[in-house]
């Protein structure tokens, strides 16, 4: 195992080989402060008015008023409220947030299976879950106590943007809500013309490797490495995070291969020049493994302009040493 796919996986490192359900966790994957009334009168919401939104089961989330307690249970939404300058709204934080600005945050479990206990005790005024998670006893038990439940997917960068704007309403900050959009608009438009007159390789992105696993074409992974100057190895499977063999990826020779780092090292690339099958691979034997953030690159969020300037800068070296 090299590591597994975080944020968008709750649990985000699984330590032995991937049971059925084990699969399943990680086939889920795959986040400044400021007064409250300030920041919600800056942004043209009434801090008293009644907000409604959609989510993503399809289900109508309406509140009195725009939250003022929030846990996340997902790492990139938690991310995407500090950067909307909503930090101060967050009360709770899961095993797997990594960003700094929530660490002194009560932990409420995996985000998955969360205590329900320590999350009644923060008192939240909202819970943002997982869509993919299709059991409704926690979903049940949280609004038997009047508390709110928003279910957000997390498959495309279309969802990232969705999220942006449904969770800057939610919390009364819809101005900051598109700025941060525009941002990270920009951000990537940026990138991508920086690669538009170069070649794009093929890419083998590694997001398990026994049984190997990678990225499908509609994935907001895909989507950073085409923006990066890159082609999945695998535009035509149908499966968001396809299982593929390991003959297969030597039958069609990626160009790269990503190797995502995170908490798990003990897999280095030079591992795999002595793996069966992979040091099959040229892009392997050849020191075509790049490395890029596995917390940067698996969390959809207000960081996707930073994570497809990476994955440029790791499929095109010499872009990287360009930048000031």
């Amino acid at each position: 195992m090299l590591f597994s796919v975080s944020s968008y996986v709750p649990q985000r490192v699984l330590r032995t080989p991937p049971s059925p359900r084990a699969a399943l966790l990680l086939l889920l994957a795959l986040a400044g402060c400021g007064s409250p009334e300030g920041r919600t009168a800056r942004d043209g919401a009434a801090a008293d008015s009644a907000v409604t939104v959609t989510d993503d089961a399809g289900r109508t989330v309406t509140l009195p008023r725009p939250a003022r307690r929030v846990v996340a249970l997902i790492p990139s939404a938690t991310e995407t409220l500090f950067a909307l300058g909503a930090g101060d709204r967050v009360v709770g934080r899961t095993d797997y947030d990594e960003a700094p600005e929530a660490q002194h945050l009560p932990s409420v479990g995996g985000g998955l299976t969360p205590s329900l206990e320590t999350l009644l005790s923060l008192r939240p005024e909202l819970v943002v879950a997982w869509e993919e998670n299709k059991s409704p006893a926690l979903r049940q038990r949280l609004e038997e106590q009047g508390i709110a439940v928003f279910a957000l997917r997390t498959r495309d960068t279309t969802d990232v943007f969705l999220t942006i704007e449904r969770l800057g309403h939610l919390v009364g900050h819809d101005q900051a809500a598109d700025s941060l959009s525009r941002s990270i608009r920009a951000g990537l438009a940026e990138v991508r013309a920086s690669v538009q007159n170069r070649p794009h390789p093929s890419v083998f992105y590694i997001v398990w490797n026994d049984p190997p696993m990678t990225t499908g074409p509609n994935t907001f992974l895909a989507q950073v490495i085409g923006v990066a100057g890159g082609r999945t190895l695998f535009p035509d499977v149908q499966a968001d995070w396809p299982t593929v063999s390991l003959e297969e990826i030597v039958r069609r020779q990626p160009d790269v291969v990503v190797r995502p780092v995170g908490e798990q090292r003990a897999h280095s690339a030079a591992l795999l020049r002595d793996a069966p099958g992979w040091r099959d691979l040229r892009a392997v034997r050849e020191g075509r493994v790049v490395e890029v953030s596995a917390d940067l690159m698996n969390r959809p969020g207000p960081h996707l302009a930073e994570a497809a300037r990476a994955m440029r800068d790791a499929l095109h070296p010499d872009l990287a040493s360009e930048r000031p």
